[in-house]
C-alpha cells in the first residue's frame, strides 16, 4: 500500500506540493495522456502535441530524480486511474487543485476506491482565498488595483517609503505606439522536435486521420512545424532569450500588429506559465533582476511585469470569484453562430483577420492585441455567441484553458458579464486597426468607408452594435464620446450601415 499523486496536464512543476509534501519512497506518481479531451473540445493540434509532449518530458525528469512514475495513454481518466489505484495498491490519492473548475468537479465526481487529498495549488501567486479577502470589499474590481496590491506585496520595482519605481505605477501610456514602416522584431527561440515529440506528432496526426475518416470534425491547425519548448530547461532558455533580445524593446509596440511579424517582442511565456514549466515569481524576479541590471526602459520592464503579475493573477482571481455562473452570461443577448472560417482558420476575405487566423493555424498562438482587438472584437460587433466563441479561443490557443478564457474572452472581449471584469465594452471599428496594424494594405476592403462593395466589415458591425445596443450603452460613462459621434449620423445612414452589416453577417464566409 502507497500514497499515489496524480498530477494533471497542466501542472508539470516539480514545486507541485504534492512531489514536496511525500518521498519518492513512499509515493507513485500518475500521468494520464487522455484522449477523451476531444471528445469535449476538438483542440488545436499543437495544443495537444504541446501538452502531451510537455507531460511525457515530466514524467521522464521525474523518474530520473528518482520517482516511481506510470504515464498513462488512455481513452479515459476515470477508468486509467481507477486501474492503476488497484494495481498499485493506492491507499490514498493526492492532488494539486486544478486551476479549473470543471475539472475538479469532474474528479470530486469520479467513484473512486480511496480518499482524495486536495493540496493546495502552488501555480499562482494569489491564493483564491487571498483574492477574495482583497475583493470583498470592493463593488468593483480594478485590475490596477490589484496590480498595484500585488507589486506591494511582492516588493516588485518598489523603491523607497512603499512608493513605485519611476514615481507612478502604470507606464501604459508609452507602451501603444503604431507600427512604423519595416517594423520587425527579433527571431524567437524554437526548438526542433526530439524522438519524444515526434512520437506525439505522430499520435495526433494519426488521430486527426481516423477523425476524418469516420466523418467527424477535424483537428484545426497544423502540427508542424512545431517549434514550442516542451521541458522546464527549454522554457528557461525562452525566458533568457526574452530578456537578452526582446525585453528592451517591449513597451513601446506591444499593442502593433504587422504582417508577417506574428510575435515582435512578445515574451511567448504565457504556454510555460500555463502548463506549471515556469513559476510566475521566478519569472518576475528575474525579470527585474535583469532589467534593472541592464537598465531596460522601465515602460518596457513594467509592462510586462503587469502581465504577469497584474493581469494573469486578476483573470484567474476572477474566474474563481466570480462564481460556477458566470461561464453563462450573455449581457447583450448574442446568439450568432460561429462563422464557418473561423473554424477553417481562414477564408473570411478581411486582411486582418485571415492574417491573424492564418498565424494561428500554423503555431496555435497569437499575441493579446491580435486576440482582443481583431478576433474578440469581431465576435463582440457582430454579436457572436459569447459561449461558443470562449469555447471556440479555448480549444485554439495553446495557452487556452478554462480559467484564461472565461474572463478574457467572455469577460474583457465580449463584456458578455455586462462589465464585471472591463469598465467599457472594447469595441473597435476598423480605423484602430489600420492604426495599430499593417493588415489594411492591400486589402480588399476600405478601413475608410462604412458601407458600399469595398466598406470593411469591421465598419458596418462596428456603428451597427452601437446603434442595437445604444440604450445600453449610453448609460456607460465611459462611453459618452463615441455615443455622441452615433448620433450625428444620419438616419439614412444608420440603415444603410445595418444594411451593410446584416449582407457581411449573412453570407457564410466573405469572398476570398
Amino acid at each position: 500500500m502507497t500514497a499515489g499523486i496524480w498530477i494533471l496536464g497542466d501542472q508539470l512543476s516539480q514545486t507541485h506540493p504534492a512531489l514536496a509534501s511525500l518521498a519518492p519512497a513512499e509515493a507513485r506518481v500518475l500521468l494520464i495522456e487522455s484522449t477523451s479531451v476531444l471528445q469535449q473540445r476538438r483542440y488545436h493540434r499543437q495544443k495537444l502535441v504541446l501538452v502531451w509532449s510537455a507531460m511525457r518530458h515530466f514524467a521522464a525528469e521525474l523518474r530520473q530524480l528518482g520517482w516511481s512514475v506510470d504515464y498513462c495513454e488512455a481513452t479515459t481518466f476515470a477508468a486509467a486511474l481507477q486501474t492503476w489505484i488497484t494495481q498499485h495498491g493506492i491507499r490514498e490519492l493526492h492532488l494539486m487543485d486544478p486551476a479549473e473548475r470543471p475539472f475538479r468537479t469532474a474528479i470530486e465526481r469520479l467513484d473512486l476506491t480511496v480518499p482524495l487529498v486536495w493540496q493546495r495549488s502552488t501555480a499562482f501567486l494569489w491564493s483564491q482565498e487571498d483574492f477574495a479577502a482583497w475583493a470583498q470589499p470592493y463593488k468593483q474590481l480594478r485590475m490596477e488595483l490589484f496590480y498595484r496590491e500585488g507589486r506591494k506585496r511582492f516588493g516588485v520595482l518598489m523603491g523607497d517609503a512603499g512608493q513605485p519605481l519611476g514615481g507612478q505605477w502604470n507606464f501604459d501610456h508609452d507602451n501603444r505606439k503604431a507600427p512604423p514602416k519595416g517594423l520587425a522584431g527579433p527571431e524567437p527561440l524554437g526548438f526542433a522536435p526530439d524522438a519524444t515529440t515526434q512520437a506525439v506528432i505522430a499520435k495526433v496526426e494519426r488521430l486527426a486521420a481516423e477523425l476524418a475518416a469516420s466523418g467527424a470534425e477535424d483537428l484545426p491547425g497544423q502540427s508542424e512545424p512545431f517549434r514550442w519548448a516542451v521541458t522546464r530547461s527549454q522554457a528557461l532558455a525562452v525566458l533568457e532569450q526574452f530578456i537578452a533580445t526582446r525585453l528592451d524593446g517591449f513597451g513601446p509596440f506591444q499593442d502593433a500588429m504587422v504582417s508577417g511579424q506574428p510575435t515582435l517582442w512578445h515574451a511567448l511565456l504565457s504556454p510555460y506559465l500555463n502548463l506549471g514549466l515556469l513559476h510566475p515569481l521566478e519569472v518576475i524576479r528575474r525579470l527585474e533582476q535583469a532589467g534593472l541590471e541592464r537598465d531596460t526602459p522601465l515602460a518596457s520592464l513594467e509592462g510586462v511585469i503587469r502581465q504577469i503579475l497584474g493581469w494573469r493573477e486578476y483573470t484567474h482571481g476572477l474566474y474563481w470569484w466570480f462564481g460556477a455562473d458566470y461561464p453563462q452570461r450573455n449581457h447583450f443577448g448574442a446568439d450568432r453562430p460561429l462563422p464557418v472560417w473561423l473554424e477553417q482558420l481562414g477564408g473570411s476575405g478581411m486582411a486582418c483577420m485571415d492574417t491573424v487566423l492564418a498565424e494561428l493555424d500554423s503555431s496555435g498562438y497569437a499575441h493579446h492585441i491580435q486576440r482582443l482587438m481583431v478576433l474578440a472584437n469581431y465576435g463582440l460587433i457582430a454579436g457572436l455567441d459569447p459561449q461558443a466563441f470562449t469555447g471556440w479561443f479555448h480549444r485554439m490557443f495553446v495557452d487556452g484553458y478554462d480559467w484564461v478564457m472565461q474572463t478574457n474572452v467572455l469577460g474583457m472581449g465580449l463584456f458578455a458579464d455586462g462589465g464585471l471584469l472591463a469598465s467599457k465594452p472594447y469595441a473597435a471599428s476598423g480605423n484602430y486597426i489600420n492604426r495599430m496594424s499593417t493588415y489594411c494594405k492591400g486589402c480588399r476592403y476600405n478601413p475608410k468607408q462604412r458601407t458600399g462593395p469595398t466598406g470593411c466589415p469591421f465598419n458596418a458591425l462596428y456603428w451597427d452594435f452601437l446603434s442595437r445596443h445604444a440604450e445600453t450603452l449610453r448609460r456607460n460613462p465611459r462611453m459618452g464620446l463615441v455615443m455622441k459621434q452615433l448620433e450625428k449620423i444620419p438616419h439614412d445612414e444608420l440603415v444603410a450601415i445595418r444594411s451593410a452589416a446584416e449582407a457581411h453577417l449573412g453570407a457564410e464566409a466573405c469572398p476570398g
